[in-house]
């Protein structure tokens, strides 16, 4: 198992820990939850501020280029993580590719926008409150990584290999956290503005330069050179079959 597996698997435990301190908090302590209306972030202090400080880390590593502690999924996108293969690029192909992927992306991004908005419907319809919102984030927060650890529904969409050739790697924040779209107030509006910056620097980098992020034009990317090996369940005959090409 290599380090960035073992070091996912215990991130996973961490959040299913946050997840339960979440839910208990919900249960009795209430009041917590108070610092998600307006302004109350400045005005008192709970254990969800902890929480706020390591989400904005997390954001903090997907928009500067580190080597070691972000897995290349998330880090492609930098000019330090990008391998040139050593034929020539096929700019055609790389080209159709990233049109291909592109138009799957924005299946999920459709099909998530009305998840959030069904979402929406419970909480203007009463039936969810500020808390329950700030608890499904806490959930798609766990969710994130059993997509990586276990199994990934959105492969269904995108057909990519694995995490460290996805398109939507860093999407994942926008993601976890669009059901605080609703709550308005520094926390969520912080939150939200931040991982659409992630957002927005990933979506500008696949345009251009696309052939980071293809594992056709960016040898890092290809199995037979991972080094994360995040993806135990379905690639382990791809890397064989890369290491006998090369």
């Amino acid at each position: 198992m290599s380090a960035t597996r073992k070091a996912y698997i215990a991130r996973l435990v961490g959040r299913c820990l946050i997840l339960v301190c979440c839910v208990l908090l919900y249960l009795f302590r209430r009041g917590c939850f108070a610092v998600l209306d307006g302004f109350n972030f400045f005005k008192r202090l709970s254990p969800l501020h902890l929480l706020w400080v390591i989400w904005t880390a997390d954001l903090f590593w997907q928009i500067v280029p580190v080597k070691n502690r972000v897995p290349l999924g998330s880090q492609k996108l930098f000019a330090n993580r990008f391998r040139p293969i050593r034929e020539k690029i096929n700019y055609e192909a790389l080209k159709s590719y990233i049109v291909a992927t592109t138009k799957a992306a924005y299946k999920v991004f459709v099909l998530w926008c009305l998840l959030i908005a069904v979402i929406g419907g419970l909480y203007f319809g009463g039936i969810l409150g500020k808390a329950q919102l700030f608890l499904i984030s806490v959930v798609f927060y766990v969710c994130d990584l059993i997509c990586v650890l276990v199994w990934c529904p959105f492969r269904l969409i995108m057909k990519n290999r694995c995490c460290t050739t996805c398109r939507i790697f860093n999407w994942d924040h926008l993601m976890m956290f669009s059901p605080l779209i609703f709550l308005g107030g520094f926390y969520a509006t912080s939150l939200l503005v931040m991982s659409a910056v992630a957002w927005l620097v990933w979506e500008l980098c696949v345009m251009m330069y696309p052939e980071r992020f293809w594992d056709h034009s960016n040898a890092a990317l290809q199995c037979a050179q991972c080094t994360d090996k995040l993806c135990t369940q379905y690639c382990q005959k791809l890397r064989s079959q890369d290491r006998e090409a090369a």
